[in-house]
């Protein structure tokens, strides 16, 4: 008995593959554009909605369907209106197929850790506080409308002369936008987490606030103690050295190009590595 492999390979077939291949590629995109976002929020809600409109028709539910019909009808026009920033972005992300768009945009990243760089090391030996939040997936124009419009080129200089003390500019945050100085002395939202130890001040407060409603990253230079810290996705990564932060920017900040053999080091692996760098100088009775 022979068996037909020319049956495997119809049109029909290969058609069938690439159909699927296609609807997991964009599957994995909305993923990787969603993680992070508020709109994963919304992608849970609109599960909830389907799940609730499946057991309204199936168990003869009229009344809830019927209202779980309205919800999809209004709630497609909502999410457009809400959503447009995010959409921009994912339209935005979808164009950026070119090698050399890629290696622009790699170039322009690495001149903003630079400039972050140098900017975090002068501060940090002279003590200056700073608040420094650098817009990713999620907008923050909410928070940009409450600051001093910059729309400035980045550079360490220019972080610096915000921040010196009785400035007009110092209080407040710095938000980078599109690698762009966007606002100085903006607001940012205060965390009200009892996980947040006592000794440090409203700057890191705000650093973790904005983290808890938005995948911005924050850097934070404190003036009392001159410790460098960062905060994403809710987590406070303290006394940072200077090849540490340098490899966190880099690993969050700088896209990758296909030349690359890694894609990003996860926030987590890097944070489990400082902390256990951490904990290995306790055990040595390093003091902090």
């Amino acid at each position: 008995m022979f068996f037909d492999w020319g049956s495997i390979f119809t049109w029909r077939n290969v058609a069938n593959i690439v159909d699927i291949l296609v609807v997991w590629f964009v599957i994995y995109e909305l993923i990787l554009l969603l993680r992070g976002t508020k709109a994963v929020q919304l992608f849970k809600g609109v599960l909830i909605i389907i799940a609730i409109k499946v057991i309204s028709l199936y168990g003869g539910l009229e009344t809830v369907s019927w209202i779980m019909d309205q919800v999809i009808n209004w709630g497609i026009i909502a999410c457009i209106v809400i959503f447009q920033p995010e959409i921009r972005r994912g339209l935005e992300h979808l164009g950026r197929g070119s090698v050399f768009t890629r290696n622009k945009a790699q170039r322009e990243e690495e001149e903003m850790v630079e400039a972050l760089d140098q900017a975090i090391q002068y501060m940090s030996k002279r003590r200056i506080g700073a608040l420094i939040t650098i817009q990713q997936n999620t907008g923050l124009d909410e928070y940009i409308e409450t600051g001093i419009k910059l729309d400035a080129h980045i550079t360490g200089a220019l972080l610096i002369n915000i921040f010196i003390p009785n400035t007009p500019l110092h209080d407040g945050a710095v938000i980078i936008k599109n690698n762009k100085v966007a606002v100085a002395a903006a607001y940012l939202p205060l965390s009200e987490s009892n996980a947040i130890p006592k000794e440090l001040g409203t700057r890191h407060r705000a650093a973790v606030g904005i983290s808890e409603v938005t995948d911005a990253l924050t850097v934070i230079v404190s003036e009392e103690t001159g410790g460098v810290t960062i905060t994403k996705n809710s987590e406070l990564i303290r006394d940072l050295r200077r090849d540490d932060y340098l490899k966190l920017l880099r690993s969050e900040l700088v896209p990758k190009t296909k030349d690359d053999d890694q894609g990003p080091i996860p926030l987590v692996r890097l944070m489990e590595a400082i902390f256990a760098r951490k904990s290995n100088f306790k055990k040595r009775g390093r003091k902090h």
